[in-house]
């Protein structure tokens, strides 16, 4: 079978290397989509957050179909098209522990998630970047249509804090430079757009906001400065949730606002306890998250998605996807 792998900082292949063996309790799994994260990036280049050995294959934002299942698994049956997690206790899956970047592989029953009918394969693939936004609107204390959110960023995380904070019918800004993502955050609910180059970001949003500010600031850029900004933005007794992973990184910001302001402010990362809840709100919405994915290759050619992800700055989310296995 065909797999890309990983082999040292900054080197990767497509090689062809042996279809693995499932135990008792595991499921071999057959690659439909597989999107590309930034840690994916940061394992590539040798400097991912927990250990991990080369050569390693990368790929934890998938969607797979079920070609066999252990003699222990009663859950699941060939035919079934699931979706997992990525953090299993202390291991990760793509990193720690190779990942979906193949024609197939390998995964624990107890990690998988059935996909309902209306969600493609595509979609299947976003649940874990989207799962991501949807907790940080859960952590928000459960927004919902009395909220005028404030969302940080329009990458993949912040899409989808934007797609589901609308959702739950909250008015939502966007604080975007691009104009083409910004598009595509209208796209997915967004009412408003606040671009930070235009001049301060606090002026315009009071402005939309009639003096009043947000009442729910999300940061999903992982830039300090917004990090930031996110208490000048908010209202009175506002809740903050940062989800952007900034690591060392600092920039100034007024600390007593969020005494004078009685600030909730919430730091979070990644989706814990909340797959289920996350794919049966993706099928209830009908949330159409595909078009954040820009550019799609086939299994065969994934150094050349990793490629794109690296050289093409204007790509949201690059898929890998496998028909043939």
């Amino acid at each position: 079978m065909k797999a890309l792998q990983f082999m040292s900082p900054n080197v990767m292949a497509v090689n062809n290397i042996d279809i693995p063996k499932i135990a008792e309790d595991e499921v071999l799994l057959a690659s439909r989509s597989v999107g590309i994260c930034h840690s994916d990036i940061e394992l590539l280049e040798g400097r991912y957050i927990i250990p991990f050995k080369y050569p390693v294959i990368p790929g934890h934002e998938w969607a797979a179909e079920v070609m066999e299942v252990g003699k222990k698994v009663t859950t699941l049956k060939a035919g079934d098209r699931v979706v997992g997690e990525c953090v299993i206790g202390q291991e990760h899956f793509g990193f720690s522990i190779s990942g979906a970047m193949a024609d197939f592989f390998i995964a624990k029953a107890d990690w998988l998630h059935k996909i309902p009918e209306n969600l493609s394969y595509t979609q299947g693939a976003l649940v874990e970047p989207f799962s991501c936004g949807y907790y940080a609107t859960v952590r928000a204390d459960n927004l919902d249509g009395s909220d005028t959110v404030v969302v940080f960023g329009a990458g993949p995380i912040g899409l989808g804090v934007i797609a589901a904070s609308a959702a739950k019918r909250a008015r939502v800004i966007v604080v975007e430079p691009s104009a083409a993502r910004a598009q595509v955050a209208l796209g997915l609910g967004a009412e408003d757009v606040v671009d930070p180059t235009k001049g301060s970001v606090a002026d315009q949003v009071m402005a939309l906001t009639q003096g009043q500010g947000a009442s729910v600031v999300i940061d999903a850029s992982g830039r300090p400065d917004a990090m930031a900004a996110t208490l000048e933005v908010a209202g009175f007794r506002a809740r903050v949730v940062i989800i952007g992973i900034s690591v060392g990184g600092s920039a100034p910001t007024q600390m007593g606002l969020i005494q004078s302001k009685e600030l909730q402010v919430r730091g979070i990362i990644g989706s814990p306890g909340v797959w289920p809840q996350t794919i049966k709100f993706l099928a209830r919405t009908n949330i159409d998250l595909s078009k954040l994915v820009t550019s799609s290759f086939d299994i065969a050619e994934a150094n050349l998605a990793y490629d794109k992800v690296l050289t093409d700055k204007s790509q949201i989310k690059v898929h890998v996807t496998n028909s043939k296995s």
